[in-house]
């Protein structure tokens, strides 16, 4: 009878924990089983987490056995806290997924940190909407709303309180102690990968375990808050890996082949939005202008790496490229090369300014090219002030001629050391583009298209998104004349200009219905088409092609050649006839040399070939 007594008192202890968070153990246990409801993909075979409903209880009872040892005056306000964050990121994480199509991952925590407050209020303004309110967003906000009305309702109204009888305080404990096992054992295997994935030691480790078949889920939006900034924290890690390699940087010799190399980054370029590239309205007509002159070359086969921009600058200013051993931080940073070489290097740019705490996570790119260190090591000139309009960017370029910080020769005079090379110039020009907001992209005094230009040519679009569109191509067609502009500066020097945006955009392309990116991991050929796909060309001044007519003719005979742009300083590297052990020509897109099959990888995850080889077959 003792041994009963005994069991009987095991189970009644197991529901303690419960009885004494009641309240808190219901809510929440609906909360998660809510917000995997509406973080459910739309589509047709989308399937709740398996192991759902068993582990969110094992994870709520093991919560309820930590504030079951707290003392009962401080555990009321534990639970409020908990209430507070819980609720908190369940509203980001759902928002997340009803605007991105995906929940919260380092890459969307990434973008709040690249916000500064300028963007943050043109974001607000553009997605606060009754859309988002009445969306699946919604539903959270209810159950909040019946939370807080059964924590106010007891004031008003003395509920009567349930107390069970031992007897059916025993049945409650053997159904708690059967459902807790049945937990424990359909949940250790995720909770041992979960493990695993949170004690990686870098940020590529972290990579690979989840490519593995049976990695970790991350089923609750708060598992999903302590990944990324677990993966931010590592990313934070590269910086340190980064700075130790640019202490070994070495430049054998430089010849100054190009005495003036111009490299414009443009910003959410989408290339079917180019007239260039056949789009139906005339949004380039002076690079269109520039073509038919032969200065300007066209290329018809370029990807960005990857859809979000900290992200290419990371790949693209690392000498390293996808495929090769190690990461991006391992490798020198090519503006360091440039200046070890003796190239006065400025880096002007409308995004990123040079104060490491605007960057809120060292996620950011920013933060790499604001470090103190590394920006000495790879910029000579930087501005401090940030424009409204691109032109003004180009106006600071003029102000720093004009101070005479900035000289470009047409004739390269070396000095006694490459250091000391007078004239040799690497100008960067990181415009704001295309950027969300479009409208505010450009004057509106330079508007030129309307949505009743669409009307016969998107009839499926709303009047609304008709609008939107005609701001985005308004856009492209202001970004034109800043290139433009950009060219004319160069055009009478002996100057190579180099056009590439950091990536794709998306502004109602086919059925698609929304505007900017979709930053989701998966990868399909729609969104490799859109949002990777980029506008790409080099510009030869006169000078530039009767002095260097090999150059200017390799550059001819690549334009057709598959090429993803984290592979650009290496062809950077050949036209400054720099000589280095991190330069390889294979990777130099002019060159004999180079390995055109490389597998053009996106995000780390697709083959950007495969996926379009495979929509061919389809459209057969």
């Amino acid at each position: 009878m003792k041994i009963f007594k005994h069991i009987d008192s095991l189970f009644q202890l197991a529901v303690r924990p419960l009885s004494n968070n009641a309240f808190f153990a219901v809510m929440m246990y609906a909360l998660g089983i809510l917000c995997a409801l509406c973080t459910l993909p739309h589509t047709r075979n989308a399937q709740l987490y398996d192991n759902l409903f068993f582990e969110l209880f094992l994870d709520i009872y093991i919560v309820c056995v930590v504030l079951s040892c707290i003392p009962k005056k401080v555990r009321r306000w534990v639970r409020v806290f908990l209430y507070v964050v819980l609720y908190i990121v369940a509203l980001i994480d759902v928002f997340c997924f009803v605007k991105y199509d995906s929940t919260l991952n380092p890459s969307i925590l990434m973008l709040v940190g690249e916000t500064d407050s300028r963007e943050a209020g043109e974001f607000l303004t553009t997605i606060f909407s009754s859309d988002i309110i009445f969306s699946r967003l919604g539903w959270i906000l209810l159950f909040i709303l019946f939370h807080i009305g059964l924590v106010i309702l007891p004031k008003y109204k003395k509920l009567p309180k349930v107390r069970l009888k031992k007897k059916a305080l025993s049945y409650i404990g053997v159904a708690v102690v059967v459902f807790l096992v049945l937990s424990v054992v359909n949940s250790v295997g995720n909770k041992m990968a979960t493990h695993k994935l949170l004690s990686g030691r870098t940020i590529g480790e972290v990579e690979h375990t989840l490519t593995e078949k049976d990695h970790a889920q991350l089923y609750l939006p708060i598992y999903r808050l302590v990944f990324s900034l677990y993966a931010n924290s590592l990313a934070a890690k590269q910086v340190d890996l980064l700075i130790e390699a640019s202490e070994k940087v070495t430049v054998d010799s430089c010849s100054y082949k190009s005495p003036t190399i111009v490299l414009i980054i443009g910003e959410s370029y989408a290339k079917n939005h180019s007239q260039q590239y056949g789009y139906f309205m005339d949004t380039t007509p002076r690079q269109v202008e520039l073509e038919k002159k032969g200065g300007l070359v066209k290329f018809d086969d370029v990807v960005a790496c990857w859809n979000l921009t900290s992200f290419v600058f990371k790949n693209f200013l690392s000498t390293h490229v996808v495929g090769q051993k190690g990461e991006w931080c391992d490798y020198p940073l090519f503006p360091q090369l440039f200046r070890k070489a003796g190239y006065k290097v400025s880096f002007l740019t409308n995004q990123f300014l040079s104060k490491a705490n605007e960057a809120v996570y060292d996620f950011s790119g920013g933060v790499f090219l604001n470090n103190p260190q590394l920006s000495k090591e790879q910029f000579d000139i930087r501005n401090n002030k940030l424009y409204r309009y691109d032109a003004d960017l180009i106006k600071c370029y003029d102000n720093f001629v004009k101070e005479g910080k900035i000289k470009i020769s047409n004739h390269i005079t070396p000095g006694a050391s490459m250091q000391k090379t007078d004239g040799a110039n690497l100008v960067i020009f990181h415009l704001l583009g295309q950027h969300v907001t479009y409208k505010t992209r450009y004057p509106r005094n330079q508007t030129h298209f309307w949505a009743s230009n669409y009307e016969d040519k998107r009839p499926e679009l709303t009047d609304k998104q008709r609008k939107v569109l005609s701001q985005y191509d308004n856009a492209v067609l202001y970004n034109d004349s800043i290139v433009n502009q950009i060219v004319k500066r160069f055009e009478d020097k002996n100057a190579i200009v180099i056009y590439m945006p950091d990536h794709g955009e998306e502004c109602y392309e086919e059925n698609r219905g929304f505007i900017c990116r979709n930053h989701s991991a998966a990868i399909d050929w729609p969104l490799a088409h859109y949002e990777f796909e980029i506008p790409f060309w080099i510009y030869c001044s006169p000078r530039y092609r009767a002095s260097h007519p090999d150059v200017y003719m390799q550059i001819v005979q690549a334009k057709h050649r598959r090429f993803m742009t984290d592979a650009l300083p290496h062809m950077l590297l050949y036209l400054a006839g720099i000589k280095a052990k991190d330069y390889h020509k294979e990777y130099n897109l002019l060159s004999p040399d180079y390995n055109e099959n490389r597998p053009r990888i996106l995000k780390n995850t697709a083959d950007y070939d495969k996926l379009a080889s495979q929509a061919k077959l389809k459209d057969k």
